[in-house]
């Protein structure tokens, strides 16, 4: 096969609006009303869903970026799971996909025919159909998939319901944007760089194939808002949460490269988010910015209650599924995350 033009890096997860100018533009928009409308945007869930009948309802979800990295087969199979991730972080099933395309109208087709193959491959790997999708010419690559997945609507796990004593579990390691941003300034050794590929492009299909065989009380999956931002929404401005740093899952060469400031402006606008929220019991800049850190197609954010967490911890590592128990949800206190 021809060698494939290679990408410019220029996003990810990392190009997501943050958390604060997002609220901020939702907040006056009108809510829609409706009684088969489960879950909707108002609650600031990882997708929509919609009853159609007393057993079955549907999940609606879209996610698209620019690259984060060069390679555009690599690229194609990263916003596929990303995209699918928000299924799987309500509980359910993915039934079908459309494709998501921004493309130049002077760049190599085949580039674009890589980006394609790549997400044919996640959504074929899911179980689902490809049915299509939409295409636009425009000045940056973007991709991603708008995708349909079923549910029981009497099991639909949110990401704001956590409970008070549950514990909290990530099913990836965090740090996949100062990898790919140290890696594309040759900051970062090209072995760390594969470490955090893999992780974006495996599905948390199979971590969600576990999880719900126990009753955890609530789910997201942690991506542009980083783990500090997508656990502000679990909390739910009712609890707060302690986090034992040692015990967060992270790639080592992201805390390096972190302490040695390789930065992104995803985290920093996390940050500037999040900050006034934290209190860091510890010095250490470098899990600062893991938890600021933007995810692209990151882990599953579980809260369990403190009977089952070893017992789900323990299937998902037998499973090669990196997963940690890092914390606990307390009562509310001054701080909303104390990180020890």
């Amino acid at each position: 096969m021809e060698s494939v033009q290679q990408l410019i890096v220029c996003g990810g997860c990392n190009a997501k609006i943050g958390p604060g100018n997002l609220g901020e533009l939702l907040a006056d928009l009108p809510k829609a009303a409706h009684e088969d409308l489960l879950v909707g945007f108002d609650s600031t869930d990882d997708a929509a869903v919609i009853k159609l009948r007393e057993d079955l309802a549907i999940i609606q979800t879209l996610d698209f970026f620019p690259t984060m990295v060069t390679d555009p087969y690599l690229f194609g199979k990263i916003a596929a799971a990303n995209a699918l991730s928000d299924v799987y972080a309500m509980g359910g099933e993915v039934l079908s996909a459309l494709n998501i395309v921004a493309f130049p109208e002077e760049k190599d087709l085949t580039i674009l025919k890589e980006i394609l193959r790549g997400g044919a491959e996640k959504v074929q790997e899911a179980g689902a159909i490809l049915a299509g999708g939409h295409s636009i010419h425009d000045q940056s690559v973007k991709y991603g998939l708008s995708v349909t997945g079923t549910i029981d609507p009497n099991n639909i796990y949110q990401n704001n319901t956590c409970q008070l004593g549950d514990h909290l579990i990530l099913t990836k390691p965090l740090g996949v944007s100062i990898i790919t941003v140290g890696y594309s300034a040759e900051e970062i050794s090209e072995e760390a760089f594969v470490k955090a590929t893999t992780s974006m492009e495996t599905l948390n299909k199979y971590a969600m194939a576990i999880i719900r065989k126990y009753p955890i009380t609530s789910c997201t999956d942690v991506t542009g808002f980083g783990l500090a931002g997508h656990l502000h929404e679990m909390l739910n401005e009712q609890f707060s949460a302690e986090l034992d740093s040692q015990n967060l899952p992270y790639f080592e060469e992201a805390y390096q490269g972190a302490k040695e400031f390789i930065l992104t402006a995803g985290g920093q606008r996390n940050r500037n988010y999040m900050e006034a929220k934290m209190d860091f019991q510890i010095e250490d800049f470098g899990i600062e910015e893991l938890l600021f850190d933007p995810q692209t197609s990151g882990g599953l954010l579980v809260s369990v209650p403190a009977e089952k967490v070893a017992a789900l911890v323990a299937e998902l590592q037998a499973a090669d599924i990196p997963a940690q128990d890092f914390g606990t949800v307390v009562e509310k206190q001054e701080k909303e995350i104390i990180v020890h």
